[in-house]
């Protein structure tokens, strides 16, 4: 779907030894406490609990070609959603209640378009990799803070593209950049109580005066310096690159071969 999809998983795939690591930290006790612990603490949605937030996922994986996976949604203060998937089951994504408040309808779906993209392009095992990886690391003695540093940056490196490609999942299910740039700006800055307030366009300038900041040399290091241990790009540079691949050639290719539904 993505010309680019497998390009960074595969260079993940070829560091010595990293495969067989992660195998031995994703084994089925480390599937079992996190498969437990979101049926224990969350609420499973389906066509007869949550029916709307069940539907806007059916659609949003049958435009992007895919089996719909479970989905959970968890009481969380913290506006986050994300998905794992582990040793071939069947994969699940975890939305928290203070995103759902915080996104309309539209907006909530495109964040699940999102988390389909990094199971579109077998993100998944990965993400969940990253996540545990580096905490092993370090508990090996000697040489483990160091394997655990470079492992690290070539992760979040990885991380950091992944959700570049998904915000490109989601645009092509919600066929508005607007809609994916007003994500990114409600959890840079977003709050329900004045949501009516926010202003796309503006948040698209503040992006291009980023960029601009930092294109000299010192401007170049400090940006460097401020993403290299984020595991998501900055929402100002996400916002920037959906919007200037809206406009590609390659977007308009492939929003002819996605299936779509008037009904949203």
């Amino acid at each position: 779907m993505f010309s680019m999809r497998f390009q960074n998983t595969l260079i993940l795939k070829a560091i010595p030894g990293l495969n067989e690591i992660g195998k031995a930290l994703l084994g089925s006790v480390t599937e079992q406490v996190m498969l437990l612990e979101n049926i224990g603490t969350s609420v499973l949605v389906s066509k007869n609990q949550l029916p709307e937030l069940h539907e806007l996922m059916i659609e949003a994986a049958s435009m992007l070609n895919l089996e719909a996976p479970d989905l959970y949604l968890r009481q969380s203060p913290v506006p986050n959603a994300y998905t794992l998937a582990i040793s071939g089951k069947k994969p699940f994504v975890v939305v928290h209640t203070s995103l759902v408040e915080l996104l309309s309808r539209k907006e909530l779906q495109a964040v699940l378009a999102h988390e389909l993209g990094h199971l579109k392009c077998d993100h998944g095992v990965w993400l969940t990799f990253a996540n545990i990886l580096t905490v092993g690391a370090y508990s090996v003695p000697g040489i483990g803070g160091f394997i655990a540093q470079q492992l690290e940056e070539q992760l979040f490196r990885w991380l950091r593209a992944a959700e570049l490609t998904c915000d490109r999942a989601a645009l092509l299910v919600a066929r508005d950049p607007k809609v994916v740039i007003s994500v990114l700006m409600k959890l840079a800055g977003g709050c329900p109580s004045m949501a009516d307030q926010l202003n796309v366009d503006a948040f698209l300038e503040q992006a291009r005066s980023y960029e601009k900041a930092s294109s000299s040399a010192v401007g170049w290091y400090i940006r460097n310096a401020q993403t290299k241990q984020l595991s998501h790009p900055l929402p100002v540079l996400r916002a920037r690159e959906i919007d200037e691949w809206s406009r590609s050639q390659e977007y308009q290719s492939l929003v002819k071969r996605v299936k779509w539904s008037n009904s949203v």
